[in-house]
């Protein structure tokens, strides 16, 4: 019988969803390929994919798709590994460098612009080198491991001012020369805008490959990888050559797993702003997979 096929985010803060599958109990069951974010939604649209962790954004556009109940990326108040880094402060920003790697960040992105920061800039995307971001833009967008590595940086640094402006060194930044940085964590901002925690990703699945037996493997590899925080933020330490205990409170305390109603009620938020700006085709209902693996069944027999 062929494996499910999985397409996971490369990144950290996805380690303990998938821990179970490829550290623990589950390991060698099912079909596992790693890349950024967009092309997890990509392999699931083409079909690639039978399930993913795909930019919440991206279940508004990709038809046909359950999203599994309780599991999710978020962060409550600040999540460190999404920052807009601006040469000024951010009312004065025309142009805004966007990370590629990203959809569900370019779009809160977007939506913070029109109605949290009221600016109109200019976006375009681009690779996450954030010299080369800066070169053409007022301010830059960063996800993922990068971003976060600046967050480490600039708090290692301790060198923030009342105003939230970071000053680094250089060789902390990758840039050719010393600068003055605003920095804004995005769920940090997007919490001030919606009072709400960020949803930035979710599984998403088409119904037909979904059991119950694969919803629960979901949740027992997100439950492994929880109980296992220490031991992956110890192996991530020695792969980013950086500080153990920064990524075990980046994963403890910046980041939910689960998708409890709050969550919810923030993800809805997030999608009733992307419709008004027309960044999705339009709003629909989330449709949760347990329904759908349960009808499944059902047909089965």
């Amino acid at each position: 019988m062929q494996k499910l096929r999985i397409s996971v985010v490369q990144y950290l803060n996805t380690a303990p969803l998938v821990w179970g599958f490829t550290n623990g109990p589950l390991t060698g069951k099912y079909d596992l390929s790693f890349t950024v974010p967009s092309q997890c939604a990509e392999a699931l649209r083409a079909g690639t994919a039978d399930i993913a962790i795909i930019p919440a954004i991206e279940y508004q556009r990709i038809p046909g798709l359950v999203v599994l109940p309780d599991l999710a990326i978020a962060s409550e108040n600040r999540v460190r590994s999404l920052l807009i880094l601006a040469k000024k402060p951010i009312e004065q920003v025309r142009s805004i460098a966007l990370d590629r790697s990203s959809r569900s960040t370019q779009a809160l992105t977007r939506i913070l612009a029109a109605g949290h920061w009221k600016i109109d800039p200019q976006f375009f995307e681009s690779e996450p080198d954030l010299s080369a971001m800066l070169e053409r833009a007022d301010a830059a967008l960063l996800i993922g491991d990068p971003a976060l590595r600046i967050s480490i940086a600039i708090e290692k640094k301790s060198a923030v001012d009342r105003q939230g402006r970071a000053v680094s060194e250089a060789a902390t930044l990758g840039i050719e020369s010393a600068e003055i940085f605003h920095i804004y964590d995005m769920v940090g901002e997007w919490r001030k805008f919606s009072s709400l925690p960020a949803v930035m990703a979710v599984w998403a699945a088409r119904p037909e490959v979904l059991t119950s037996e694969v919803l629960a493997d979901f949740s027992a590899s997100r439950d492994f990888g929880m109980s296992q925080i220490s031991a992956i933020s110890l192996e991530a330490a020695r792969e980013l050559e950086l500080p153990h205990q920064a990524l075990e409170s980046y994963l403890r305390h910046n980041i939910d797993f689960s998708l409890g109603a709050e969550n919810r009620r923030g993800l809805e938020r997030y999608f009733e702003e992307a419709a008004k700006l027309g960044l999705i085709p339009r709003e629909k209902k989330i449709a949760w997979a347990s329904v759908a693996a349960e009808a499944a069944q059902v047909s089965a027999k």
